[in-house]
């Protein structure tokens, strides 16, 4: 099979790395990929975000599948507009991909159809959204951009003042564009998180091994919030007990619910959870592989991943045996010093061999070019350097000797991957 895979991160180059392992691939491409990508798919310069160019590109290629992984071309309907061509595609088409493209449409879902969340309200009028907040008078809030931010569209609001002006600079300053046209306010949930990333083809759903992130970019938690400064797998707060409690009340309905709705989901149908008190709640969804959770479960999958996603377009997920790895991963990223807010860009790595590899790792490329024979940063999230091991501080271990082998100015990483876990 030759297959096209849409994006340019870490997540797309473990997806990539997954694929190639496969004996029924043949020929992988990427766009617009990276550095390290580019080592094990051809690369080509077409934005995510091209529907019409990567519908081009997938015909001039004569792919055998598009695998469509960001959540911004899943929520705009590449999927669509690729079936359309007759071209397979893994990943939900437009009117699934809401789930994650607007969270009032999300906490909505699960309103109707009593999937456990966090109280809410849903506004498009700062002044009245402020009249709610004070009225409630609960801190922490938790205030949401409906529409999709880059994963920077929450604010924690630890006061009124906070709330206020992070309301204020969602619906009247567009802080993040229409996205922040409608916010959605919560109550805080206490408890650990946990991500579940499954494959389904609506009619059977499949959970993938439990992951934690690390959102914060300083460690003991402290500092900005990032797109995740790394991941281990399985995460030991997510019991057997709790896993199956969750297929009940939480994975089974979702799919259920978007049957009902018309809006039936096949691809990757991420459910980010909060263990709380009361029992596991729905946090978030997303559309598609979380990303640095997909760096530390896919190393896990025993199976063919070409064949899961096959299955998935092809609707016969109930027919496709999907086995998993014993043991725990574990993924640290590197980052450019400065991120989650300015960093420079070119800086040479080194410690990594001709493939962007380096011994005891798997290293996915987040941000990176490859220019003269060398890699370079390009980007907030540089690398993921991923372990895997019996147990999680044998994965731990090694995939922080595997930093310590790579450098480049200025690097940046946390210290305190899976401390937590581990101390649980």
């Amino acid at each position: 099979m030759k297959i096209l895979v849409i994006g340019g991160g870490g997540r797309e180059h473990a997806i990539i790395m997954k694929l190639s392992e496969s004996s029924r691939v043949e020929k992988l491409y990427c766009t617009p990929g990276n550095g390290g990508i580019s080592r094990y798919a051809q690369c080509y310069d077409v934005k995510a975000t091209d529907i019409d160019g990567v519908v081009a590109l997938a015909r001039e290629l004569a792919v055998d599948m598009v695998v469509v992984a960001p959540d911004d071309p899943l929520v705009m309907g590449m999927v669509d507009a690729l079936e359309a061509e007759g071209i397979p595609a893994f990943g939900p088409n437009k009117a699934a991909a809401i789930i994650e493209g607007s969270k009032a449409f999300s906490k909505e879902l699960m309103k109707k159809y009593h999937i456990p969340t966090a109280e809410y309200e849903i506004f498009d009028n700062s002044e009245a959204a402020i009249a709610y907040l004070k009225e409630k008078n609960s801190y922490p809030a938790v205030i949401k951009a409906d529409g999709l931010a880059l994963g920077k569209g929450v604010i924690i609001a630890q006061s009124e003042n906070e709330a206020v002006e992070a309301v204020r600079s969602m619906i009247d300053g567009r802080q993040f564009g229409e996205s922040s046209a409608r916010v959605v306010i919560e109550e805080y949930l206490t408890g650990p998180e946990v991500s579940v990333l499954s494959f389904t083809d609506g009619k059977t759903l499949v959970p993938m091994i439990s992951s934690m992130d690390h959102k914060r970019a300083l460690d003991g938690d402290k500092g900005l919030n990032t797109g995740g400064m790394g991941t281990i797998a399985p995460n030991p707060c997510y019991t057997e007990e709790i896993a199956k409690e969750c297929m009940e009340k939480i994975f089974i309905p979702t799919m259920n619910a978007m049957n009902t709705e018309g809006r039936t989901f096949k691809g990757c149908l991420y459910f980010g959870l909060m263990i709380t008190p009361k029992g596991p709640k729905v946090i978030e969804y997303n559309c598609r592989f979380g990303d640095p959770e997909t760096q530390v479960v896919l190393p896990l999958l025993d199976s063919d991943l070409c064949d899961i996603f096959e299955a998935v377009c092809k609707g016969t997920l109930s027919e496709t045996p999907i086995k998993w790895k014993t043991g725990a991963c574990a993924c640290v990223i590197m980052a450019s010093g400065g991120y989650p807010q300015s960093y420079p860009k070119g800086l040479p790595i080194s410690g990594l061999d001709d493939m962007g590899q380096t011994d005891g790792a798997f290293v996915y490329h987040a941000g990176t070019a490859f220019k003269d024979g060398k890699f370079l940063t390009n980007g907030g999230r540089v690398l993921g350097v991923t372990s895997a091991g019996d147990t999680l501080e044998y994965a731990l271990d090694k995939a922080y000797k595997a930093v310590g082998n790579i450098s480049f100015d200025n690097a940046h990483y946390r210290k305190d991957i899976g401390k937590r876990a581990l101390n649980s």
